[in-house]
């Protein structure tokens, strides 16, 4: 069964290959004709291998034809985050050099906003459903063949990073000029690492937006693997359970935002749905708290993996057993890559000792689109670092403390954000937390704390001391919250990235930060 997709789906075309969340089944056939159709009429566009396509979609069925259609005609393929503004999207399809852009009518005012900003003529937009000024999807799939488009050649994702620290930046690699066909079985290796085999009954839940990298990589690799792949619109905890119920599922890409909100259903909710189907569950994005992970375990059983990577390539992965025996660490590097750990001057540091982390994949290399300043930046001696400080135990175990943005200079101390954030989220009426440093005139910063009490809870003077008594008792004097604020909700993306500077900045305006 390992072809990969397009093979597969011509072989056996009424396989079932995705749930549509609309709960439609699409076979292999149908998906692989959509794709089919898309080359073609990209092509009589006059699109050609290395040119560019920028999308704002939901997850769905024509998500997954795009994606593949520009993985079989050479194309780089840019999925937007849907959540920003029209600016932020006019800015990335302008940087990536789009030759089309496609939007949905979810998303009609953004999309149309940024085609009032980006360089593309209105003859160069498309939507599905309704956009004001986009020409219909069907205008690039209506009287085109459904069968495989000639001179086929591997094309390319190109993400852009979150944008956290500045301007989002489009990590791009070279086109490999591989078939399709093999450069999607390659695409596999990441699954198959945690042994997620070909075929095998495997059933694959996508339950976060598709434009996030490894969401779109696990999903598309499970239908390269031929698994049945089951899209999520919107995730909610008790949706998940019962899809995994449903449809058997085996395994999914989640984070640790997704366990808290899954943890916090009550016990009756949990015990309505079966999860013995599930082989793999693999999570990543984001620190997942010792004792959050340790409850998912109870739960699920041993079938929690971890790994750790970036965009820009990666990186450690750790099975349940690893991980019981060294809880917290995001683990060892994977057998096509390297880890170190430097100091400032680029000097590896001694084992047990915090510096920051490099990494480097053999055959992924990369550099930021448009931006040699940063990409020479993030490198030393051929590693990459996306700025997380850590250390190496002496079995080679890789234990993050947090990212470098991140810390917190108090004092002269350094204090990592993650480590009070993983104690303050095992509080029973804490939902959610962000950490950070704030302004002080005499240490430079001191710790604030930004809570989401769990449903039912309400925010008082009384529940901050609570929480100030809940640290007091885990953590060292000089790490405990100097004071706590309460928000309704965080402002976390759907993947559970937190954004952590919509709070931290309004502190620090009209002054420079420590870092």
């Amino acid at each position: 069964m390992a072809q990969g997709f397009w093979i597969d789906a011509a072989v056996e075309p009424d396989r079932l290959a995705v749930v549509a969340p609309d709960g439609a089944d699409i076979t292999a056939g149908d998906l692989l004709a959509e794709c089919n159709r898309l080359v073609h009429g990209l092509r009589a566009m006059g699109l050609t291998a290395g040119d560019g396509i920028a999308a704002v979609m939901p997850n769905g069925i024509e998500m997954m034809a795009l994606y593949f259609a520009a993985m079989q005609a050479g194309w780089y393929l840019t999925p937007i985050n849907h959540h920003l503004v029209g600016p932020e999207i006019a800015y990335i399809v302008d940087d990536c050099d789009a030759s089309v852009f496609i939007g949905h009518e979810r998303f009609a005012d953004t999309c149309a906003a940024a085609a009032s900003e980006f360089g593309l003529g209105a003859d160069r937009c498309f939507s599905v459903g309704e956009v004001p000024g986009f020409r219909p999807w069907s205008d690039l799939t209506d009287g085109q063949p459904d069968t495989a488009p000639d001179d086929r050649t591997a094309g390319q994702p190109m993400h852009y990073t979150s944008g956290t620290t500045g301007r989002p930046k489009g990590v791009r690699r070279q086109l490999s000029g591989l078939a399709p066909d093999d450069a999607g079985m390659l695409f596999t290796f990441l699954l198959q690492m945690f042994g997620i085999a070909p075929d095998d009954g495997h059933v694959h839940i996508c339950g976060s937006p598709l434009y996030h990298t490894a969401v779109l990589a696990f999903a598309s690799s499970s239908l390269h693997l031929g698994h049945t792949v089951v899209l999520m619109d919107k995730w909610t905890p008790e949706t998940m359970l019962d899809s995994i119920d449903r449809y058997g599922v085996t395994h999914s890409h989640m984070v640790p935002t997704q366990f808290n909100r899954l943890l916090a259903l009550p016990d009756d909710v949990k015990a309505k749905y079966d999860v013995s189907s599930l082989r793999n569950i693999v999570h990543a994005a984001a620190p997942c708290p010792i004792e959050v992970k340790r409850q998912m375990l109870a739960w699920w059983g041993p079938v929690i993996y971890e790994y750790y990577a970036a965009t820009e390539g990666g990186g450690t992965l750790i099975g349940p057993e690893e991980w019981l025996e060294r809880p917290g660490s995001v683990g060892t590097a994977w057998a096509s890559s390297e880890i170190r750990v430097l100091d400032d001057d680029g000097v590896d540091v001694p084992t047990g000792d915090t510096g920051t982390v490099y990494m480097k994949l053999a055959s992924a290399a990369f550099e930021y689109h448009k931006n040699a300043e940063s990409t020479a930046e993030s490198r030393r001696e051929g590693f990459f670092t996306v700025g997380d400080i850590g250390y190496l135990d002496d079995a080679g175990y890789l234990f993050l403390c947090d990212r470098k943005s991140d810390m917190i200079i108090s004092g002269g101390v350094n204090i990592y954000p993650a480590e009070i954030e993983g104690e303050l989220q095992g509080h029973p009426k804490v939902a959610d937390v962000a950490v950070f440093g704030i302004p002080h005139p005499d240490w430079g910063e001191e710790v604030k704390a930004v809570i989401e009490p769990v449903d039912g809870v309400e925010p008082s003077d009384e529940l901050a001391a609570e929480l100030t008594e809940w640290c007091t008792a885990r953590l060292a004097k000089f790490k405990i919250p100097r004071s706590f604020d309460f928000s309704p909700e965080l402002p976390r993306d759907p993947n559970g990235k937190l954004y952590k500077r919509k709070l931290r900045d309004p502190y620090w305006e009209g002054r420079e930060t420590a870092i």
